[in-house]
């Protein structure tokens, strides 16, 4: 065939070529699509998956915030059904996610899962997360109550909303209990989704709280100011437009307001701890061993308390007087706002001298600081920090005001110490928190000498030693650290194993437990932790259930005028209550460090 004149023998050759290039090219493309496979298919570096899921979730709550204020302006297009039916849009995206997760650990449960320990305490998620969320609960109920009322005008939407809320609070709670500390490993680019989709959708949720609040206050502020003569201010009709066919509805509309504190420090809440789960995400656990935490000593815890209470007593007096005091006659309105004043101050100077003195015994007793990498030890931080804007913001208008007036209002001086007191209060105790939560804790026997070892008398492991003969037993001359590793070794091959009870650690037949007393600077620090944490109780329990004098003494809204004001304070008053709430948090975990 080569030799014929007619070239078939090149064409032949031809086809060869052809055939022999044509699959070169396509173990090439396959070579490719492979490579990109396997490139699209593989998890993100970690700081770029971060960066992509935050501005996924930060669009979502712009998306929400963009509904939120066109419900703000009243229009007749976008309702309030709008908006709770992209917010429950999101809350079952967010159920999905956590079947899912919880399906996924339950199939691979013999995998062993890292925890960070510092993630959140016990008492956090007993004490604050499931009483806030049951309260939640009751909430929702009451909207049921409310929707089956006024059933025949309002929207389907407003008795939807509340039971997948009320199925969200539940599950939710379920996974902060039991999954809040996971260290996540695996499919973690679409973990990191989940996982802030979930905190954004809170962080949605309590800015829909926030903005139902401040609307309820700013039309009973209009309320009062059109019964005092002022005109050009229209209220908003809140109750729908038909009869409630049940005789409840007036009490399950006024009891919402009276809950929305409680729901929206729930949401915020629950965002925040969500957040350190989302920072921990392929995060590399430094193991260490377990030490056993010492347990809280409340000895010599007397003043603190004792003045807590008294400061909780007097505020739920204040509270009951100024409510029913600020909507009568000018003189009691003004007396109302005086007393509040007055109550700040003492309250305010007390709080400025017990962190001030906190910070001296610091100060004192110099001890190295912990600078180990802990996510929520480095959140809380920043929460106080940012959370104080609001409130410094809030008390430098004040100041500007009450300088700038020509009014003689009988508050006037009072206020302006109140709001530079309440700057100084958040210096020091923003200090004092951040000082104890960065100090390293130290044994209890370097602190106390009354704790150091007493003369080896009964030693086995120095006096009665036995010569070094060139062969060291690692077990022998440190026995915690091989205990610590026979431990685990035992524990994941599903043995049990207790180590020995170390002779410091036990006691003699026939001897008794003696409490030794605290160290005095240990007791002025926890008498000083726990008056700061009733404190910041009292300061929350005021401006939460309506005792807030900066919509009713007139001399910001003379200064700024009325709408600028009002914006003022429904940026800052949501801040302000969730500063106080997430101090009264920190500053247990310092009485328990104490």
């Amino acid at each position: 065939i080569m030799v014929e004149p007619n070239g078939l023998g090149v064409l032949c050759l031809s086809k060869y070529c052809h055939s022999s290039s044509s699959s070169s090219s396509s173990e090439h493309d396959k070579k490719i699509f492979s490579k990109l496979k396997r490139n699209f298919s593989r998890d993100y570096p970690k700081k770029n998956a971060e960066i992509i899921s935050g501005q996924y979730g930060t669009n979502v709550l712009l998306i929400g915030a963009a509904l939120m204020l066109a419900i703000a302006n009243h229009g007749p297009t976008v309702k309030e059904e709008h908006l709770l039916s992209f917010v429950t849009c999101l809350i079952i995206i967010q159920l999905f996610w956590m079947l899912w997760y919880n399906l996924v650990r339950h199939r691979r449960k013999d995998a062993r899962t890292e925890r960070d320990v510092h993630a959140t305490t016990c008492w956090i998620r007993v004490g604050g997360l499931t009483l806030l969320a049951l309260l939640s609960l009751i909430m929702d109920a009451f909207r049921i109550g409310y929707y089956v009322g006024f059933h025949s005008c309002v929207s389907a939407m407003l008795g939807v909303y509340p039971v997948i809320h009320a199925t969200h609070t539940v599950a939710q709670v379920h996974f902060v209990w039991f999954h809040i500390k996971d260290v996540i490993k695996s499919f973690e680019t679409f973990e990191r989704f989940g996982v802030i989709h979930a905190v954004f959708t809170n962080l949605l949720l309590w800015c829909n709280g926030v903005m139902s609040e401040a609307e309820h206050f700013l039309n009973n502020h209009i309320r009062r100011l059109s019964a005092l003569g002022y005109a050009n201010l229209t209220i908003v009709n809140e109750e729908p437009e038909c009869n409630c066919t049940i005789s409840t509805c007036s009490m399950f509309s006024s009891s919402l307001y009276y809950l929305y504190p409680f729901n929206i420090e729930y949401h915020i809440f629950v965002s925040a701890i969500l957040f350190i789960m989302w920072k921990n995400i392929g995060r590399t656990i430094e193991l260490s061993p377990k030490r056993k935490r010492a347990a809280t000593k409340t000895q010599g815890l007397t003043l603190g308390p004792i003045l807590g209470l008294l400061a909780l007593a007097s505020t739920i007096g204040i509270l009951v007087v100024y409510i029913t005091q600020v909507e009568e006659s000018v003189q009691m309105r003004q007396s109302a706002i005086s007393m509040f004043y007055i109550y700040g101050i003492v309250i305010l100077v007390f709080m400025c001298v017990g962190g001030a003195v906190g910070l001296a015994i610091y100060r004192a007793d110099y001890s190295p600081l912990d600078t180990t990498k802990n996510p929520s030890r480095q959140l809380d931080t920043k929460l106080l920090f940012g959370s104080s804007v609001g409130s410094w913001l809030m008390s430098w208008c004040s100041v500007v005001a009450v300088l700038g007036a020509d009014s003689g209002l009988p508050y006037r001086w009072t206020s302006f110490i109140y709001s530079l007191l309440t700057v100084l209060e958040k210096y020091t105790q923003n200090l004092f928190i951040i000082e104890s939560l960065y100090r390293q804790q130290v044994d209890a026997k370097r602190d106390n000498p009354e704790l150091l070892p007493a003369p080896e008398i009964f030693s086995l492991t120095s006096s009665l030693a036995p010569p070094y003969t060139g062969i060291i037993n690692q077990a022998y001359d440190t026995p915690d650290q091989a205990c610590f590793a026979v431990e685990n070794e035992q524990v994941e091959s599903g043995q049990v194993y207790k180590c020995p009870i170390k002779p410091s650690e036990g006691s003699l037949p026939g001897t008794n437990k003696v409490a030794r007393p605290l160290n005095i600077k240990r007791q002025v620090l926890k008498n000083i932790s726990i008056f700061l944490l009733m404190c910041n109780i009292c300061l929350w329990i005021l401006p939460a259930f309506g005792c807030r004098p900066q919509y009713d003494n007139g001399l910001e809204e003379e200064m700024f005028g009325f709408s600028i004001w009002t914006a003022v304070l429904n940026f800052a008053i949501p801040l302000n209550l969730f500063y106080r709430m997430h101090s009264v948090f920190s500053l247990f975990d310092v009485f328990c460090q104490v």
